[in-house]
């Protein structure tokens, strides 16, 4: 009997805190907040094609996440990120199309688990297009001779260099843009000893040089009709400057600008004293969607840099006749910004459908990447009234937009994560124009921005992939034929 107690005894004074000391002593923690995922991709509209939503809670020694839809439920787990399986995201969100998901996501923090309040995604029934380009580049002045031109299928993860100057001797190129979304009309400018314009028009490749002897500088931003026949460029002498404003270091201007029309079917220039002159400043051209109106942006000249706070730029528009190749005979001031308090347009892009007109807002002057305080604005072209867009702008510049062909969705270049990198960010917009909240590309590992220390300039979306390679590229810059414009 004495044994049995002291077996008894024996248990309970070294088994059984042997026991509790082994024991997971993890507590489950409710928060009345949502997780603080990265990137954040809480309550947001999402494409239905759209790569998988790849996210990381910062700190995390584990993380589970379980998506709730109308066909199944799905549960994930992961260490500090979650990604989920291709195949069975891309089935699981054609399922839930024009439907709401709720996502719950736990995190394990300093051993304690997290509970998150879940969160939705809605998946929209409108596809966006499914390839994206980009210039990628350092952000900052010094070093530009580093520049890569970028596809990325937005459906998955498959990403390809078709341009780097490091190829072709160093050049600077500017940024690649597309034709109506189509990848069989694009074009973008590379300088250099043996550099031109690069046009991509069904599949061939051109190299023109968009400067003729009347020309003051050569093409630079530009836009191409939607019969793919003209291009219309402003033609910029482009001044870098530095000052000493905290929220802005560099300054870009131009001392002077005019906008010109190429008909790239019969290489000559069409012009207009209209747009071009030493009294104004041009810039920021674009066809309208069914490429009758050309939209720019226009400013009166003044001592620069001396007057830079007073160059305020409005949106315009002229008439143009593709049929005979002409401009019309007057202006229309489309958002007057000649005020005191007016701030400057830069950028203006129609939808496709030709509803909507989406241009960035500065305090003044016309590089809008710089500044801080750079904002989207939206106007609806049935009524001329701009819509709000709070949901969409940030404390950071907020530039460089593209439309999807559907007009649906639009991309941006936007700082907002750390005022420094511009990323693409997403946008949903409904029939009346009402936008959603952006979400940022998504990547297969969602710590790739943190050690990418690069910029996504002029993101554009098109609706399939590009016809040309990197080595089309690099032989027709050493090789190719330069083609002259009368």
């Amino acid at each position: 009997m004495n044994k049995i107690r002291f077996y008894n005894i024996f248990l309970w004074l070294v088994l059984i805190p042997l026991f509790y000391a082994c024991e997971d002593k993890t507590r489950s923690i409710s928060m009345s907040e949502f997780p603080p995922l990265y990137p954040d991709y809480v309550n947001i509209t999402v494409p239905y094609n759209i790569a998988p939503l790849n996210f990381a809670v910062r700190g995390a020694q584990g993380i589970e996440a379980t998506l709730k839809g109308h066909s199944e439920s799905l549960r994930f787990k992961g260490n500090r990120k979650i990604r989920f399986p291709e195949r069975q995201w891309k089935k699981f969100l054609q399922a839930e199309m024009g439907k709401t998901v709720s996502v719950t996501v736990k995190a394990k923090i300093d051993g304690n688990w997290m509970e998150y309040q879940p969160f939705e995604w809605l998946i929209s029934e409108h596809e966006i297009d499914s390839y994206l380009t980009y210039r990628l580049i350092d952000p900052a002045y010094e070093v530009w001779n580093k520049i890569q031109l970028c596809e990325r299928n937005i459906e998955n993860f498959s990403v390809r260099v078709f341009a780097d100057n490091g190829m072709k001797d160093r050049a600077c190129m500017n940024c690649h843009i597309s034709g109506n979304q189509n990848p069989q009309l694009s074009f973008f400018h590379i300088r250099g000893e043996k550099g031109g314009t690069l046009l991509n028009k069904d599949g061939q490749l051109r190299k023109i040089n968009m400067r003729t002897d009347e020309m003051f500088a050569p093409a630079a931003y530009g836009n191409l009709h939607p019969s793919g026949r003209y291009g219309v460029f402003s033609t910029n002498v482009v001044v870098p400057e530095f000052h000493t404003l905290s929220s802005t270091k560099l300054e870009v201007f131009d001392t002077a600008s005019d906008l010109l029309v190429i008909d790239l079917d019969n290489n000559r220039m069409i012009s207009s004293p209209l747009i071009s002159g030493d009294e104004r400043l041009e810039t920021f051209p674009c066809f309208s969607a069914d490429g009758n109106r050309i939209y720019f942006c226009v400013a009166p000249a003044l001592p620069l840099p001396d007057e830079i706070r007073h160059l305020k730029y409005s949106l315009c528009a002229i008439d143009f006749d593709a049929e005979k190749g002409v401009f019309g005979n007057h202006l229309d001031t489309l958002a007057d910004m000649s005020g005191a308090e007016a701030k400057s347009v830069s950028f203006p892009r129609p939808s496709p459908n030709g509803r909507f007109l989406l241009y960035c807002v500065s305090d003044y002057g016309t590089f809008p990447i710089w500044h801080r305080e750079t904002d989207l604005v939206m106007m609806d072209l049935q009524t001329m009234k701009t819509i709000p867009m709070d949901l969409v702008n940030s404390d950071y510049s907020d530039t460089y937009h593209s439309w999807s062909s559907n007009s649906r969705w639009f991309v941006f270049a936007s700082k907002r994560d750390d005022g420094w990198y511009g990323k693409p960010y997403f946008v949903y917009v409904d029939e009346d124009g009402k936008t959603h909240k952006p979400f940022v590309l998504p990547q297969r590992d969602p710590f790739l921005y943190d050690y990418t220390l690069k910029s996504y300039n002029i993101p554009e979306l098109m609706h399939g992939k590009l016809p040309f390679s990197i080595s089309d590229v690099e032989k027709m810059y050493w090789k190719g034929h330069l083609e002259t414009i009368q």
